[in-house]
């Protein structure tokens, strides 16, 4: 993990956020889940290039006290789906955890942050910003800084509407039948 205070590499950090943001704005905009690995991408390189970043995408790594810039060492992480023909999620497994913690110790403190990923577009350009060895994947940035607002209720979606009871098209998951 590197911890970044400079501006100047965060305000970097942040240019490098925009094609990631680019794509994932014109993607919503078309109707389509962004960054999907099943579906091609609706919009045209054009059509994603003139798509504007919300300032809500690039003002925090601008504002924090501090950016933390999260990698995997891809020599030492178990990614046991690395050989299926599908793109690898169980690398993370390792990962997202302490990011969690990261985050739930900040706000413990006081302290507010977010998971970003856009950055992960731009991993080679990352990579030489903060120079990370190239064995090493770039998992998140994290900003760090004194909230805005603090949250306290989230929006999330029912448990019944993801959840299954035995087998993936079973009887949602609720509480058990008396």
């Amino acid at each position: 993990m590197v911890v970044v205070r400079d501006r100047a590499t965060r305000a970097e950090l942040a240019s490098l956020n925009e094609p990631g943001v680019r794509r994932y704005m014109a993607q919503v905009g078309a109707g389509e889940k962004p960054w999907n690995p099943v579906h091609p991408v609706g919009p045209t390189p054009e059509e994603i290039a003139d798509t504007p970043v919300p300032d809500s995408f690039v003002k925090p790594l601008l504002t924090c006290s501090v950016a933390l810039v999260v990698w995997v060492d891809l020599e030492v992480v178990a990614a046991m789906d690395q050989d299926l023909d599908r793109v690898g999620v169980v690398s993370g497994a390792s990962v997202y955890p302490l990011v969690w913690n990261i985050l739930l110790a900040a706000r413990a403190e006081g302290f507010g942050g977010t998971i970003t990923t856009m950055a992960v577009a731009q991993e080679d350009r990352v990579r030489q910003l903060v120079g990370a060895p190239a064995t090493y994947a770039l998992a998140a940035v994290l900003p760090l800084g004194q909230p805005v607002k603090q949250l306290t209720k989230l929006r999330r979606q029912p448990v019944t509407e993801f959840v299954t009871h035995e087998r993936f098209d079973g009887a949602p998951f609720g509480p058990p039948a008396l």
